[in-house]
């Protein structure tokens, strides 16, 4: 029996794991890197313990440091979680060698489900039917193909060939980011599908020969091969489908002598053909969908059958309960390729509405750096249908406060409402097709609302710290008071807003005249009169020093406020300097001074929050500087390398 147990790892699941765990009285201690020791997330847990160390290769991913851990809190227990070291087989066997239960499938089906080649054919030989694969070097490669890291997982060094002129390249950084990521280079090829969905189905096996499935999630909506977006049941599935592909997961669990809970991984064409992907040997970061459906406890489950009790699933008592949606909110752009930001959460306020549910791992405070997953939370909604959980989880995403960095709430919010999602479109390559990362931002409302509210809020700022006269000088004329302007940016955009008071304490910008003022509790609002009504704006507006951060009525933007009469806050751009699209790391230099190179030449490789980032010439030219060497630390728009024209 689990008395005490030590999770493994950091982030929401932390509190996800821990929160079960309470419910059947196990006692939990989380762990920490010394950037984490003030981490929200620990608060879930009885007790913590600290790893001491740099980086993650010392703390998190240190098999011997998270095993003296469990050795100095007395632990008699480890659930890894997701991530880290959840599927590594070593990690399990180490685990199970110190006398801990494992919360975890047999090291061996994680060693065999973790080699995607042999996983695949093993799958074969047990049924399951899967893609033709090539090897690197096979001359007789039929393109597309897909690229993939043979220990590979959550879409790290997977790229899409279709040139073959292209192949050799793409290998080479596969194998550097795999070598990286997951300690081991080997790549192979996978006949790519260009229009499929992401199926997957979720298992749970016990020691006593059961198998069951949960039914399906749909996971199609990605970037970078990495998901943005998860549902279940998925809305193209019928029962028939769903029972074929549901008994070919349970036979890939039982080929691999499964126990515990995992996930097999389908791609399903639009013919109906489905083929094995892989099978992920721990829990899915989408559980929450599987759950509301389902009404399960997966990590309940989880415990259960690592204590040696048979689970208490039973597949002719399993039923599907309306519609479950799970988004993940990143600090990221969605605009720039969604490329990681980082920052400081200045205010962190998620609504709480009727059927929502917020997995998250940070609070007001929380500093997103480039060490981690730039996951913020994972918003899960629940309904009794797929139109009302979109649209339960889209006003939840808008009525929520999220100041500081960069996400891509907005782009969430669009996906929720897009027709096409609507309607069921949701195909592997829907971002693609869409182009909706580019539409959310070019839609984004700026309204001239939001620079009011501002600017209300700047002017009850200014009054608070400055007493004003009380009367007006003898004799001025009934009227106007000089108008007070306040001068805003709004990305590249300068705007003045200027505001007029009138003898009666109304005031006006421009024709348009603002009753009943009231700024409270960061809430600025008006009425104006228009023909036959009077209408309410209501905006929360946030001030963190000359930063204003505006929300409501579908507005949520940034306001800078600037002295006009100023000089330029930053230095002109440098000609021909190419910039550090995000901060991170400088994994390679590929140029030197005098270099001369063509469009598309690779310059520097960056690297940030799990994911590579190759900086391109954009023209012909000559290298005229190179400003980071490898190993380096830079900041988003630090400059690389010069390239001049020539």
């Amino acid at each position: 029996m689990i008395r005490r147990l030590l999770i493994a790892n950091r982030g929401e699941i932390v509190a996800r794991i821990a929160r079960t765990a309470r419910m059947l009285g196990i006692w939990t201690v989380g762990v920490y890197a010394p950037p984490d020791r003030s981490a929200p997330w620990l608060d879930a847990t009885d007790d913590v313990i600290g790893l001491i160390g740099d980086g993650v290769q010392e703390t998190y991913l240190s098999v011997e440091a998270l095993l003296r851990a469990a050795q100095r809190v007395g632990a008699d227990a480890l659930h890894p979680g997701y991530g880290f070291l959840s599927e590594h087989p070593g990690f399990a066997e180490a685990v199970i060698a110190a006398g801990l239960t494992w919360i975890g499938p047999p090291p061996e089906a994680i060693a065999l489900m973790g080699d995607k080649e042999r996983a695949k054919a093993h799958m074969a030989r047990a049924g399951v039917p899967t893609l033709p694969t090539f090897a690197p070097d096979d001359p007789d490669v039929v393109l597309p193909v897909l690229v993939k890291p043979t220990a590979g997982g959550g879409g790290k060094g997977m790229d899409v060939v279709r040139e073959r002129a292209a192949l050799g390249a793409a290998i080479d950084a596969a194998r550097r980011t795999a070598a990286g990521a997951f300690g081991d280079d080997r790549v192979f090829l996978e006949r790519f599908v260009e229009v499929g969905r992401h199926v997957e189905i979720q298992v749970v096996a016990d020691g006593h020969g059961a198998v069951v499935h949960c039914f399906e999630r749909e996971c199609s909506i990605q970037r970078r091969h990495q998901k943005v977006l998860e549902e279940a049941p998925s809305p193209v599935l019928d029962a028939d489908l769903r029972e074929r592909m549901g008994a070919a997961a349970c036979a890939a669990a039982r080929a691999v002598g499964y126990r515990g809970v995992g996930t097999v991984e389908f791609l399903l064409e639009p013919d109906g053909s489905y083929w094995f992907l892989e099978m992920n040997t721990r829990l899915q970061v989408e559980h929450p969908v599987t759950e509301a459906i389902t009404g399960i406890d997966l990590v309940a489950e989880q415990l259960r059958i690592a204590e040696g009790r048979p689970t208490s699933l039973r597949q002719d008592g399993l039923g599907i309960d309306g519609h479950a949606i799970e988004v993940r909110l990143y600090a990221e752009d969605p605009a720039a390729g969604f490329l990681p930001q980082t920052g400081t959460l200045v205010e962190w306020a998620p609504a709480d509405e009727p059927g929502i549910r917020w997995d998250s791992a940070v609070a007001t405070g929380t500093t997103v750096a480039i060490e981690y997953d730039p996951l913020l939370a994972k918003v899960i909604a629940h309904a009794p249908t797929r139109d009302e959980a979109a649209r339960l989880l889209a006003r939840a995403l808008r009525r929520s406060r999220i100041r500081g960095v960069t996400t891509n709430r907005a782009f969430l919010v669009a996906l929720l409402e897009h027709p096409e999602f609507l309607a069921g479109a949701t195909t592997t390559d829907f971002i693609e097709r869409t182009g909706i990362a580019h539409l959310a931002a070019a839609h984004a409302p700026l309204a001239d609302d939001a620079l009011i509210a501002a600017s209300l809020r700047a002017r009850a700022d200014d009054r608070a710290r400055v007493e004003l006269a009380t009367t007006l000088p003898a004799g001025r004329r009934l009227g106007r008071l000089p108008a007070t302007a306040r001068t805003w940016r709004v990305g590249d955009e300068v705007r003045t807003v200027a505001l007029t008071e009138d003898r009666a304490g109304r005031l006006w910008i421009g024709d348009r005249r603002l009753d009943r003022v009231g700024v409270e509790g960061g809430w600025v609002e008006w009425f104006e009169r228009e023909v036959g009504c009077e209408l309410r704006r209501r905006f929360h507006v946030l001030r963190d020093g000359d930063t204003f951060y505006v929300q409501g009525d579908g507005v949520d933007v940034r306001i800078e406020r600037v002295d006009p009469f100023a000089g330029p806050a930053t230095e002109p751009a440098l000609r021909g300097g190419l910039e550090a699209p995000m901060p991170g790391r400088v994994l390679s230099v590929e140029v030197g001074v005098g270099d001369r190179v063509r469009a598309g030449a690779l310059l520097a490789i960056l690297e940030a929050m799990k994911m590579e980032h190759h900086v391109l010439a954009p023209h012909d030219g000559v290298i005229g500087e190179v400003r980071v060497a490898v190993g380096e630390q830079v900041d988003r728009g630090d400059v690389l390398v010069v390239l001049e024209e020539g």
